[in-house]
């Protein structure tokens, strides 16, 4: 009878082993780990970015409990900056300039939770496999390569740690291969406590320091007042929201557009009367694409980590929801 029991019990688990083996091999369930680990585990690291001649070292604390998420990123390198995220609020720490930024969170987030918690689309846009296993930071990582359709996004490199899925490296590439920006864990502790002592600011923030509040407002499309004439393949409208510009200066329209993956934000915002254009044209800033256009007495600015084509052809079909 032990001898039986045996056999039934092995013949079970080896009819198991091939669907676990069959969903580890498919790279959509390893998109969900990574999108998962990024959000729900707690870790502790120190991360590299590189782009184009920018290289920048931050250390990240990440706690997900009963009474929420709560994050501190800290800059190493240049000027110090911290943004620091609880719940739902996110605070930018700017101690040189003597302030504080606090926003919600955006649809974009930081590494490593780079990937959106629904990306059932994405195999529209790229073509998804997966690709070598390496290590990073000591653990051994599984990569998942994205390989984009058409021209109006990049390519993209992940890998994730094999246990967790957490993202331990992510490379963003162009049409021949070259790196536009890479982000990579150095070294990292996953899982564990993180005490709240890593989740502070490290700055003393009494006396005369300036508090901006950058929240925005959701709004309907209709409320908006744009429309996108000309749709971009793959792209649609994630929010629209409306956002203050400061005093005196009234407020913008902010507009998101993504595929899953790549965003494209729009900003909509009243010319000045004493500044007439603003330079209207592309522009560029490390992996991000800029363009900017005026429409009647409105300036119009497009920007994403997306080839300069996407948004310029975003920009340009903006237009009044009268028209």
């Amino acid at each position: 009878m032990r001898f039986a029991a045996a056999v039934i019990a092995l013949c079970a688990v080896l009819a198991q082993s091939p669907v676990r083996a069959e969903a580890l091999s498919d790279p959509l369930t390893w998109l969900g780990r990574i999108a998962s680990a990024g959000q729900k585990l707690n870790y502790v690291g120190t991360f590299t970015y590189q782009s184009r001649g920018t290289f920048e070292t931050s250390r990240i604390a990440h706690r997900m409990d009963a009474s929420g998420e709560y994050e501190r990123l800290e800059v190493l390198d240049g000027s110090p900056r911290e943004v620091i995220r609880s719940g739902n609020e996110v605070r930018c720490v700017l101690p040189e300039q003597k302030t504080v930024i606090i926003d919600q969170p955006g649809g974009r987030r930081a590494f490593p939770a780079r990937l959106p918690a629904s990306f059932s689309n994405l195999a529209e846009s790229y073509r998804i496999r997966k690709g070598e296993v390496g290590r990073v930071a000591g653990y051994e990582a599984q990569s998942i390569i994205l390989e984009p359709r058409d021209d109006l996004r990049y390519g993209q490199v992940l890998w994730a740690d094999a246990q967790s899925g957490l993202l331990l490296k992510s490379r963003m590439v162009d049409e021949r291969g070259d790196v536009i920006e890479q982000f990579a864990f150095s070294d990292v502790r996953i899982g564990g406590d993180v005490g709240g002592e890593l989740l502070k600011s490290r700055f003393d923030q009494s006396g005369d320091w300036r508090v901006v509040n950058a929240r925005g407002s959701e709004i309907s499309r209709s409320e908006g007042g744009w429309v996108l004439r000309s749709p971009l393949p793959g792209y649609s409208l994630m929010s629209i929201m409306r956002r203050p510009l400061g005093r005196e200066r009234g407020e913008a329209i902010h507009m998101v557009y993504s595929d899953g993956l790549a965003a494209i934000s729009v900003f909509i915002e009243p010319l000045q009367s004493q500044g007439a254009s603003a330079a209207p044209g592309a522009l560029a800033s490390g992996a991000i694409s800029i363009y900017k256009r005026t429409v009647d007495r409105y300036l119009i600015t497009a920007l994403g980590e997306v080839p300069a084509r996407a948004v310029q052809r975003l920009a340009d079909g903006i237009e009044h929801s009268g028209q």
